[in-house]
């Protein structure tokens, strides 16, 4: 799965658009990362934890000449799976898909933008509209196509016609 396929699934299953399941997975890329420079360690319960390793400098070799290179001391980041993600990986049955509250943002919005209404009045009675006469439409004569020539009958093939009959010769 890449970026823009795990984007689209977070959406659907959350019940974002794609623009913002894409903000929030970058605003989790950040924390993560940021919390990770200050040398810090990121547990999720339940999934996993993100942990700085540090690489210490040492001595390889360049494949190509065999010559020795000095390699330079780096962080790493490891990641440790948790108990909940290990006992899903090894389950067989199936996932439980998140639950959602239905349409939470409409719930919201609706608390906000629509104050306690009074209750309705009866309405009046409809008016009967007053017929409007609207002016003629004059149009123009279609073009006719020309008219097909009938099809033409094959002839009805006459009787074949038999050969006089020769006179014997005397």
């Amino acid at each position: 799965m890449n970026r823009t396929e795990l984007v689209g699934e977070v959406g659907e299953y959350a019940g974002l658009t794609k623009n913002q399941a894409e903000k929030g997975l970058e605003a989790f890329e950040y924390v993560i990362k940021s919390a990770l420079r200050r040398n810090e360690t990121v547990r999720i319960t339940g999934f996993g934890t993100f942990k700085v390793r540090d690489r210490a400098a040492r001595r390889g070799r360049n494949p190509q000449t065999g010559a020795p290179v000095k390699i330079k001391a780096s962080k790493g980041v490891g990641f440790a799976a948790g108990a909940g993600l290990k006992t899903d990986l090894n389950s067989r049955t199936a996932l439980k898909k998140p639950v959602l509250p239905a349409a939470p943002v409409a719930a919201a919005a609706r608390k906000v933008a629509a104050p306690v209404a009074a209750p309705a009045k009866k309405a009046a009675p409809a008016k009967k509209a007053v017929p409007v006469k609207k002016a003629p439409v004059v149009k123009a004569p279609a073009k006719k196509a020309p008219a097909k020539a009938p099809a033409k009958k094959a002839p009805a093939k006459a009787p074949a016609k038999k050969a006089p009959a020769k006179k014997a010769a005397r």
